[in-house]
């Protein structure tokens, strides 16, 4: 039970209104170790309660430690992007209801007016994408001066969409912090560890086995495609089926995006879409139109794949395959959370089977090849061929090998 972590009371009861019965896997290795005032490296599967793993021993911090006069926030939580950072401040509000902790979320692709109280009144937690805050520091509007707590989330992402630099300039304005933070969903192939090195002080490394209720079962499997018109149709018969409720279809392109929402309205399957030059407005009613179920399809590039926290997504659908493995893995974390089942579908034409063998070691497991009978594929399955490997052996194995051949022309 979170009693056992010795949580004020307030946030106990801001706990127990928003449901949370026990702390997940992530939530039981990191509250220790954060309140005990120590730099984390986690790793845990999305889906898996990360948020509260950070929020709650910040708040705890902020209210072991009052602040004695007015100022700029003193917890700063670093996101990828502006959706998660909305989500994150959404569920920092809910966790410090009960308090006086005042929390703000600071995003890019919003007018520069909308964080004018963040930059003059007094903020305890900041959530923010690093850009815009960045822009705030070198323009002196905001002093990272009284950041205690520094954590960053989807450090792996962060990494990837190139924002390593911003972070380490954000970081060297903030030097003074007492705690740094790094939570990832994965730490395979993307460099965090590295990159912890440079920011984390002796780091406690907690990477969570999350139990069977925590870790969602998600069903995957591939259809075979001649075409992208024969994608189209695969698709279209998929999100017409009768167990399909709410489903998150990823593209790699904008175009893409905008091609396929196209079709989906032709065709009768009302559908939000999200891309990356989206203004803000615009990406927040698409998240919500999905979320309320005025549409139960949402089309997005991998600006989606990370953050998007909605309940009860039952299908992600790969219309175009991810380039790396590990963002396979980030689009199909949308289903199947928190014990929920869920499918993956992934459309595939000859061209991508190259990939789809680095997703089945990545994953390791062989996805299942389906058909529907009627979009039944016209060529046969893709395969990528496999060239045999040549085995590299010793002078003491060759010299083994050619006596045991000597043997056996002997016996002949």
């Amino acid at each position: 039970m979170f009693e056992q972590f010795d949580l004020d009371q307030a946030l106990l009861g801001a706990i127990n209104n928003i449901g949370y019965k026990k702390p997940t896997s992530i939530q039981e290795l990191a509250l220790p170790a954060a309140m005990a005032g120590k730099d984390v490296l986690a790793s845990a599967p999305t889906g898996t309660g990360k948020t509260a793993a950070f929020i709650l021993p910040a708040a705890q911090h902020l209210l072991d430690y009052p602040r004695t006069k007015p100022g700029f926030p003193r917890v700063l939580i670093l996101t990828p992007t502006r959706e998660l950072a909305i989500q994150i401040h959404e569920q920092s509000e809910k966790l410090t209801a009960l308090t006086k902790i005042k929390s703000a979320v600071m995003t890019g692709g919003v007018n520069y007016g909308s964080h004018k109280d963040i930059l003059t009144t007094t903020t305890d937690i900041l959530v923010a994408t690093p850009g815009r805050l960045l822009e705030y520091i070198e323009s002196e509007q905001f002093d990272v001066r009284d950041i205690e707590i520094l954590i960053i989330d989807e450090a792996d992402r962060m990494l990837d969409l190139g924002f390593s630099e911003t972070i380490n300039r954000i970081v060297g304005e903030a030097r003074w912090r007492k705690q740094t933070m790094l939570f990832s969903a994965t730490l395979a192939g993307s460099g965090v560890i590295k990159f912890s090195k440079e920011l984390l002080n002796e780091p406690v490394f907690l990477e969570a086995n999350p139990s069977r209720k925590e870790k969602a079962k998600t069903h995957q499997w591939i259809h075979l495609a001649d075409s992208r018109d024969h994608k189209v149709a695969l698709l279209l018969n998929i999100l017409k089926q009768e167990d399909v409720k709410r489903t998150v279809v990823f593209a790699n392109k904008r175009e893409t995006v905008q091609y396929l929402s196209g079709k989906l309205y032709a065709e009768e399957v009302p559908c939000a879409w999200l891309e990356g030059k989206m203004p803000q407005d615009k990406r927040t009613s698409a998240v919500e139109r999905l979320r309320n179920s005025a549409v139960n399809v949402l089309v997005a590039t991998d600006v989606a794949a990370r953050g998007l926290d909605i309940d009860d997504i039952t299908h992600v659908i790969n219309f175009d395959m991810p380039r790396k493995a590990d963002i396979y893995l980030h689009r199909i974390g949308r289903t199947g959370r928190a014990g929920n089942k869920g499918t993956a579908i992934s459309l595939v034409e000859a061209h991508d089977m190259g990939v789809i063998s680095k997703i089945e070691r990545f994953v390791d497991e062989r996805l299942q090849r389906r058909v529907i009978e009627e979009l039944r594929p016209k060529n046969k399955e893709a395969r990528v061929p496999q060239k045999k490997a040549k085995v590299k052996r010793s002078a003491a194995q060759k010299k083994a090998k050619a006596k045991k051949q000597s043997k056996k022309g002997k016996k002949k």
